[in-house]
């Protein structure tokens, strides 16, 4: 699959903590800076944290797969390998998971590796991985 690097912007409280875990926990490179914000790049992705003064601590929930999963999230689809070092990276480093590795939807179409974590901000963030491309969109239809 060949597609074009996305752009995300999005609010953080401190920028020396979001630094720390965009570049150490997640291994993003630095891009420019300012007092006020940083872009990383995030597997290829280019992310932007712009500093706030405060942000909403409501974190609203769906249940999806018995799992209350942040309605706000976002995150990168990785190859199943890439996926699977990230987790084991993580466990590693002792990240407090809101939804810890595992496999969604295991047998059905959209079976899928995922894992959701929140940033130093609060910002939930999904990564998730699928055997083969094609089944990132399929339907059961």
């Amino acid at each position: 699959m060949s597609i074009r690097p996305f752009h995300l912007a999005f609010p953080v409280t401190d920028l020396t903590t979001t630094r720390h875990f965009y570049e150490t926990i997640l291994g993003c490179t630095v891009g420019r800076t300012s007092a006020t914000w940083i872009d990383f790049n995030l597997f290829g992705h280019q992310i932007t944290a712009h500093l706030c003064s405060h942000l909403s601590t409501e974190t609203l929930t769906n249940s999806v797969d018995g799992k209350s999963i942040p309605l706000r999230h976002w995150g990168v689809i990785l190859p199943m390998e890439q996926w699977e070092t990230l987790a084991e990276q993580l466990k590693q480093q002792g990240i407090l998971f809101i939804v810890g590795p595992y496999l969604r939807f295991k047998g059905e179409v959209g079976e899928q590796a995922t894992l959701f974590l929140l940033d130093p901000s609060g910002n939930a963030l999904e990564f998730k991985a699928f055997w083969q491309d094609e089944a990132i969109f399929a339907t059961s239809d």
